[in-house]
């Protein structure tokens, strides 16, 4: 088991007291797990972290997710309880320094110091509200299998993505196939063992505790397939550009 080690990197006075960041990488080497040990950026009760996957969406949902995308080289983000997971851009796609992790780390840093230094919400309240209503949170319509596929993610799967910069959200439960779909979010969608995180972990474990359970699957949401399809057109064409430079 790989073992990943927090990094104390940046301590700054917010207010009348001290905010510390600490830094830890993630299985996936564009991925980097910002932690707040004396502050919040989500309401206190709600464990769900939240992925901002452009800055159209960071506008609505998130001041601090705004801030975060003006910085060049950002290209996605997830706010937990008390974390911020930040994805950048792959090197391989520029050759500027800037975008290389020692360069984005401290203006992340600050750009998270500076907002908590605002006493701006972190999250926009109205968004929040709405969120609220959609959560993959237990209720009374769940039937048993959905119930403890729900408990399990909750109490037992999400804390260990968390751990690592990531998160698992519930989708749906096909009875005729036993298929278990879920949402990867953060570090984990990026992660080149997102495969093995789903099979060996997520997977595994719902199958001990549910026999119904035959497989989990991860799905993306339109605009992440569309978003995709895009970046994937861009990056192709960038290393054809970069070939024929030689």
């Amino acid at each position: 088991m790989i073992m990943y080690r927090p990094k104390l990197l940046f301590t700054r006075i917010v207010g009348r007291r001290f905010l510390t960041l600490q830094t830890l990488d993630t299985p996936s080497e564009n991925a980097l797990k910002f932690i707040a040990k004396d502050a919040r950026f989500l309401p206190e009760g709600l464990s769900q972290a939240i992925d901002i996957e452009t800055i159209g969406e960071a506008n609505d949902i998130s001041p601090l997710a705004s801030s975060l995308y003006k910085i060049n080289g950002v290209k996605s983000i997830m706010v937990g309880p008390d974390f911020i997971t930040v994805n950048k851009v792959d090197d391989s796609l520029s050759n500027n320094p800037e975008l290389h992790w020692n360069c984005l780390k401290p203006k992340i840093q600050q750009a998270i110091c500076e907002f908590a230094d605002s006493k701006k919400p972190f999250i926009n309240s109205n968004w929040m509200e709405n969120y609220q209503k959609q959560l993959d949170a237990i209720n009374e319509n769940d039937d048993d299998i959905v119930f403890e596929i729900k408990e399990l993610l909750n109490t037992r799967i999400r804390p260990a993505l968390q751990d690592d910069g990531g998160d698992v959200h519930f989708r749906s439960f096909d009875e005729s196939t036993g298929t278990v779909y879920v949402k990867l979010r953060g570090a984990c969608k990026s992660c080149s063992l997102s495969e093995d995180t789903l099979k060996s972990g997520i997977e595994s474990m719902l199958q001990h505790y549910v026999p119904e359970v035959e497989h989990v699957k991860a799905v993306l949401d339109p605009e992440e397939e569309i978003a995709i399809a895009e970046f994937e057109k861009l990056e192709n064409k960038l290393k054809q550009e970069k070939a024929s430079s030689k």
